[in-house]
């Protein structure tokens, strides 16, 4: 059998969490090596609303400025309900709110990254541990085994790592949605706003990216159980106009009949629970989480991105502050010394990060049952509860998460 490689930092998964980690590790002078699944970087999907704590990450991993340049900003947010004919106004972020093309994002943290950063076609079957150096090993679908001395698991919702470390199954959310977006050939005119429009048990959110692209999304209520509507995207914009024909303006019925079919995605919600995240283990050995490996949350806050950001930003510096501030002489020193400092820093990420992605768990699922339930009573029941819970709606959005 071929003997296991030897990385230092091993993070699964470039998606936006992976490839932050990566950045923000690369920018502290700490190298890691990024294992995708994909054969190519994985920069389709539609779109990203990042809100002021986001744009503050970014800020930190350096690309703030360039992806600024490709997205207007969003001057609040509409409510629109259309069985009553009533709309509400008020601010989305404290501060600034910018929805971005997801491509933009993915591609501007890969361009930072030293080359070689990413492998390609890296298909993690399962991680165990070496039962003579206690780090983990790896097992790959080619047959190849990689042992880390840190791991990292970015590897989304359905995660290996997270497996490993035991971490409960993620839940499904009463709920699916479907994202697109739309180009304008001459300039859209809409006003750089987030709408959302209700009507029909149904909710049709629009955000302007730039003066002719918008991004766009329905909330369904309910399960799906034909999975061959996931694969076509002709189906996904085909139940789209079926599900806002009726009662939709003619605007929303025209941006969903010129989507760019490319960007239609269906999906299932998943979400922890907050009590999950509250009690949950995510470190074990040399082992963490980040990103939707350890905290997947439903849409409704727009915070999913940006809370996966703030991750990469708190642990690279959590790593860093013990690789460059201790005597342990980096990766080549004493290995008992050397693991000791780096399960404390990895300690100290998740203690400061566990409150802080409880309250947007638990924000977000209530916000979620608020816009998916059918029931007027339960309605307000919901709108009573987020009042007393979230007094502050848009407190989550001035969460700073420091410098690297």
């Amino acid at each position: 059998m071929e003997a296991a490689e030897e990385i230092d930092i091993v993070i699964v998964g470039a998606g936006i969490c992976g490839l932050a980690t990566a950045l923000a590790l690369h920018r502290k002078g700490i190298k890691s090596v990024v294992l995708e699944r994909s054969e190519t970087l994985r920069a389709f999907g539609s779109a990203i609303a990042i809100l002021t704590n986001g744009w503050r990450a970014l800020d930190q991993l350096g690309i703030g400025p360039k992806l600024r340049q490709t997205a207007l900003p969003l001057q609040g947010v509409r409510d629109i309900w259309l069985d009553g004919n009533k709309q509400r106004r008020g601010p989305l972020s404290k501060g600034e709110a910018r929805c971005v093309k997801r491509s933009d994002l993915i591609n501007m943290l890969a361009q930072d990254l030293p080359h070689g950063t990413i492998r390609f076609g890296c298909h993690i079957l399962f991680v165990e541990l070496d039962p003579l150096t206690n780090f983990p090993i790896l097992q790959l679908r080619d047959g190849r085994a990689i042992k880390a001395k840190i791991l990292i698991g970015c590897d989304g919702a359905s995660s290996v790592v997270a497996e490993y470390l035991k971490v409960k199954p993620k839940k499904s959310f009463p709920a699916f949605g479907i994202r697109g977006l739309t180009y304008y050939p001459s300039p859209h005119g809409f006003d750089p706003e987030f709408v959302r429009t209700h009507g029909n048990n149904v909710v049709c959110g629009r955000s302007t990216i730039n003066q002719n692209l918008v991004f766009w999304f329905l909330l369904l209520p309910g399960y799906l159980k034909d999975s061959e509507i996931f694969k076509d995207p002709e189906l996904i914009k085909q139940m789209a106009l079926e599900k806002t024909n009726d009662a939709f303006p003619k605007e929303t019925i025209e941006m969903i009949k010129d989507c760019d079919i490319t960007s239609l995605s269906l999906t299932h919600l998943w979400y922890r629970p907050a009590w999950d995240i509250l009690l949950g283990t995510f470190r074990k050995g040399m082992v963490t989480l980040a990103g939707d490996s350890m905290h997947v949350m439903g849409p409704f806050l727009g915070q999913g991105g940006s809370a996966a950001m703030e991750d990469a930003v708190v642990l690279a510096r959590c790593l860093a502050n013990k690789i460059h501030g201790e005597s342990i002489n980096g990766f080549e020193g004493n290995n008992g010394l050397f693991r000791k400092k780096m399960e404390e820093a990895m300690d100290l990420y998740v203690k400061e990060r566990r409150m802080r992605l409880v309250r947007l768990s638990a924000q977000s699922y209530v916000t979620g049952l608020l816009f998916s339930s059918a029931s007027m009573i339960g309605k307000i029941l919901l709108l009573a509860l987020i009042i007393v819970l979230f007094q502050d709606p848009i407190r989550h959005t001035r969460y700073d998460c420091g410098h690297l």
